[in-house]
């Protein structure tokens, strides 16, 4: 599912990222990559913050769409 989707402050697993390769290489560089481990602190109008180790990211609609979690 769409991380704008999932549920709130479950531990989840990215699964897939559906963009070119210039944006995978930026979400790499802040911690979000395929098998990565993160948590989902609020949603709100399609933009999602979410916690990756011990920092926090915020992601706008256009992204978080195509960020897939399990």
């Amino acid at each position: 599912m769409p991380i704008v989707l999932a549920p709130l402050n479950k531990e989840l697993r990215v699964v897939r990222i559906a963009t070119d390769e210039k944006t995978k290489k930026h979400l790499e560089s802040l911690g979000i990559f395929q098998n990565a481990n993160l948590l989902v602190l609020s949603s709100s109008g399609g933009s999602v913050v979410v916690m990756i180790k011990d920092g926090r990211i915020a992601l706008d609609k256009n992204l978080s769409t195509k960020i897939f979690v399990a």
